[in-house]
């Protein structure tokens, strides 16, 4: 008998551990688990079973099953916003211009401005510098010029702004991501030494820029330092101008060698073939930067650096925003023509902006070309 007693013990003390299961799966709380485990109450007006709930459908009705007379609603508004900066002949921004003083034209059809504020935001920018060596040679004077408007531009950004930095020569390279870390932006600017290979695809490093900054919201905008001549890019000039002009991202471009160049072409080493390249260099630029919004610049002394920086900011930094619902509605994907002026409301004629001492202002108003609308959607 006594050797039965330790299977019948173990029979016992497996039956407990069963009961102890079944009494768990039944609603009792589960042992080692930090959760409270409750019943869900019986709804009064549900129909359900004791412990469910009324079953949530899981898409909604076809639009034949939908009760007649509801009303139907279809998004069809477009709010047009563009960023404008007014700037004196010495690249400061004017402030305090009231909102009646500015006009809006697209495709020469005056609108109705519906949303106007002046203000200063934080910059998000990206450095697009031509590392190249058919120029940038190490030790060479463009290279040094290079590497001096690059420097000379990030010691003008806020602690707050932005910066990205991408080199080009066959193909952009991102050398540093968008960060407001000041020490990776110069870590990424070390490695601007030695250039690899003597292409320049000014147009490939463009369109790969512009599009990862165009969902980019706020102040945005590249830099571009660069001779402006593209050797072998995929793209030609006019699609990268189209691409430019669609996704809105203003180019503030900096022409290099201007000085170099004349000095080789006084001394007789520049042909006309060449000579013909440069011009078409520096038109490319002015082209990007005025249809885009921005500004270019052609300096040929080194001290012309600080007050090229300075307007960049004031254009940037400083800008009045602008927002209204176009008149022509259509959804045709065509490029629209935009054009900002000032005028005095009570004569219709250019407004007429003074100094201190009355003196006359010559100023430019800087502001993208145009956007292209959208299309229709099936």
């Amino acid at each position: 008998m006594k050797s039965y007693r330790p299977l019948l013990l173990l029979l016992f003390l497996s039956f407990l551990a069963g009961l102890a299961v079944l009494w768990a799966q039944e609603g009792g709380p589960a042992s080692g688990s930090s959760e409270t485990v409750a019943k869900p109450r019986k709804n009064a007006d549900s129909t359900a079973p004791d412990g469910e709930l009324p079953k949530i459908p899981s898409q909604y009705k076809k639009d034949k099953e939908m009760p007649a007379g509801l009303p139907t609603y279809k998004a069809d508004v477009t709010t047009v916003s563009l960023d404008v900066a007014v700037l004196d002949n010495k690249g400061h921004f004017i402030p305090k211009i009231p909102q009646g003083n500015f006009r809006v034209l697209e495709d020469g059809v005056p609108q109705q401005i519906s949303q106007f504020s002046m203000g200063e935001a934080p910059l998000t920018v990206c450095m697009v510098i031509e590392f190249s060596n058919r120029f940038q040679q190490f030790w060479s004077s463009t290279w040094y010029q290079t590497l001096s408007a690059a420097y000379g531009f990030v010691q003008t950004l806020k602690p707050e702004d932005y910066v990205a930095v991408i080199a080009y020569d066959l193909k952009p390279e991102i050398l540093s991501d968008f960060s407001a870390d000041r020490n990776k932006t110069y870590e990424a600017m070390q490695r601007l030494r030695i250039a690899g290979f003597s292409e320049a695809n000014l147009y490939d490093a463009l369109i790969f820029t512009t599009e990862r900054m165009q969902d980019i919201e706020g102040r945005k905008a590249i830099v571009l330092i660069s001779s402006g001549i593209d050797t072998f890019s995929k793209v030609t000039f006019d699609q990268t101008r189209k691409k430019l002009q669609a996704d809105g991202v203003p180019i503030y471009a900096i022409g290099l060698m201007q000085t170099l160049r004349e000095l080789m072409d006084a001394a007789g080493y520049m042909g006309p073939l060449a000579r013909l390249d440069f011009l078409q260099a520096d038109n490319q630029m002015r082209t990007f930067a005025k249809e885009t919004g921005g500004m270019s610049f052609f300096p040929r002394f080194y001290g012309e650096f600080p007050s090229i920086f300075q307007a960049i900011s004031q254009a940037l930094r400083n800008q009045y925003t602008i927002g209204y619902h176009p008149t022509n509605t259509a959804r045709d994907g065509k490029f629209r023509k935009l054009k900002v002026e000032l005028v005095n409301p009570a004569t219709n004629e250019p407004l007429r902006v003074v100094d201190e001492k009355g003196k006359p202002i010559k100023y430019q108003i800087i502001a993208k070309a145009g956007y292209t609308a959208p299309r229709e959607v099936e």
